[in-house]
């Protein structure tokens, strides 16, 4: 069944809010005001529960490299970035192509676990609870 982002986004809120340890911020160019109106016309972005951000002057645009200036857009770009400041993950989509919160939410614990146990790594496709690897010389050829 195909959901859409509002839908993915509400299902993203409820599952930070009682899982991730993580901060969730989503930005655009839009004013506060544009966004205040839109969760309000909109059920499902109306229950979106982390901080939409505005970046009208396209500042954070420009920091993170996902301005288009000729269009006068900004690229859809999902960062996720440690408690140290320091990028682990970043997709940058062009404004056409929609995002998976369902794939942002893996990434995120994927992420999560790196972090906490540095000396695995998470396959394609990992998820919680599976085996993760430890890079060995043995590996080699071997996946």
């Amino acid at each position: 069944m195909r959901k859409d982002f509002g839908s993915q986004a509400t299902d993203f809120s409820q599952w930070w809010l009682t899982k991730a340890d993580a901060d969730i911020y989503s930005v655009s160019e839009d004013t506060e005001f544009v966004h205040k109106a839109w969760a309000e016309a909109s059920e499902k972005i109306g229950k979106i529960k982390y901080n939409m951000l505005a970046d009208p002057a396209g500042k954070l645009a420009r920091m993170f490299d996902v301005l288009d200036e000729d269009a006068g857009q900004a690229y859809r770009g999902v960062f996720i970035v440690d408690p140290d400041g320091k990028i682990q993950s970043y997709t940058i989509n062009n404004m056409g192509i929609g995002r998976s919160a369902d794939e942002i939410l893996r990434t995120l614990q994927a992420a999560q676990f790196v972090r906490e146990h540095g000396d695995r790594v998470c396959p394609a496709n990992w998820k919680p609870g599976q085996d993760s690897i430890k890079p060995s010389l043995d590996l080699v050829g071997k996946l």
